[in-house]
């Protein structure tokens, strides 16, 4: 009699080790099941894309008519011997170099002056960093406006008495015009219109980033540097600006990024510009594909375009993820 209620207590013994071992099964799929979509759509829409794009940029399809045939590097070897690509690239660099430089150099100065405990701190803020609202679009037609030789800030230098004013997007002088292949290598004078329009855009950005690092700083660390009798300028190069780092590594990466495939800006602003001194690869991209029909070529651009921005992400994200191992 006594073995009736023992093989109970072990059948519902068994029966809780199952839907104990069916409970954990279901905790560690759950979380896969979930984002499981969001990986199918990143898989097709990302990487399934970049492989398509790398697949048409080896092939001859530069037609309307569609044309998958194999033709190896042929595209890539057509670029870097074209004169505008040449162009294109020397423009990356020059405009890289410069907005990066600016657009940090402007964001800290911001940083560092809102940072005094201003009065109407936030007001300041929000002034600095309201054109990241607008879209590179907007932004671009604005300072078209504002920086056309016939209008906008001429009308200003021409009033204070300034004659030779300057030509802005429309020059196509080039400093200090070095021959290097096809091109004169230098920096084309119109870029830098380009350059003031999207270090204005993202300056407040920057700013944001910085208040954000110094925020973090322990006056502590200052004050003991000014009790050791160090001045305003050494405390900012041998205490604050270390502490930055991080902040300006990541800001370095952000855009470098956003100047290595700037597209609309350029485009709304200056277009690909009198011997293509404000062109950039995005939209030499842009016209090769939808407006010139040759899809291999365009497919290469783009994975050019990948292929810079790589260099810059990946070293980034393995220092990143080692840190963390």
């Amino acid at each position: 009699m006594n073995s009736i209620p023992a093989r109970g207590t072990a059948a519902a013994a068994e029966a809780g080790l199952v839907r104990a071992r069916k409970s954990r099964v279901a905790e560690r799929f759950l979380p896969l099941l979930m984002v499981l979509p969001s990986l199918a759509a990143i898989a097709i829409f990302v990487y399934g894309f970049i492989a398509w794009t790398g697949y048409v940029s080896l092939s001859d399809w530069n037609t309307l008519v569609k044309n998958l045939s194999f033709a190896g590097l042929q595209n890539y070897a057509f670029l870097f011997q074209d004169f505008r690509f040449q162009a294109d690239l020397r423009n990356t660099i020059f405009f890289t170099v410069l907005f990066i430089a600016a657009t940090m150099a402007i964001g800290i100065f911001l940083a560092m002056m809102v940072d005094q405990k201003i009065r109407a701190e936030s007001f300041f803020r929000n002034v600095f960093i309201f054109p990241m609202a607008l879209s590179f679009v907007v932004t671009g037609v604005v300072w078209q406006w504002m920086l056309n030789p016939s209008t906008g800030v001429n009308l200003i230098l021409k009033a204070i008495g300034i004659a030779n004013v300057p030509q802005w997007y429309t020059s196509t002088d080039i400093v200090p015009k070095l021959p290097l292949g096809q091109i004169d290598f230098g920096l084309p004078v119109a870029l830098i219109a380009v350059v003031i329009a999207t270090v204005w855009q993202q300056s407040g950005f920057a700013m944001a980033m910085y208040l954000a690092g110094l925020r973090g700083i322990s006056e502590d660390l200052r004050e003991a540097a000014r009790v050791d009798g160090a001045g305003e300028a050494q405390i900012f190069f041998k205490v604050i600006l270390p502490q930055l780092k991080p902040v300006t590594v990541s800001l370095v990466i952000i855009l470098a990024h956003i100047s290595l495939k700037i597209f609309d800006l350029v485009y709304a602003m200056t277009g690909p510009g009198s011997a293509f001194v404000t062109d950039v690869p995005g939209v030499y991209m842009f016209e090769t594909t939808f407006r010139g029909n040759h899809y291999g070529q365009g497919a290469a651009i783009a994975i050019i375009m990948l292929l810079l921005v790589s260099l810059l992400i990946i070293p980034y994200l393995y220092k990143s993820l080692r840190k963390e191992e």
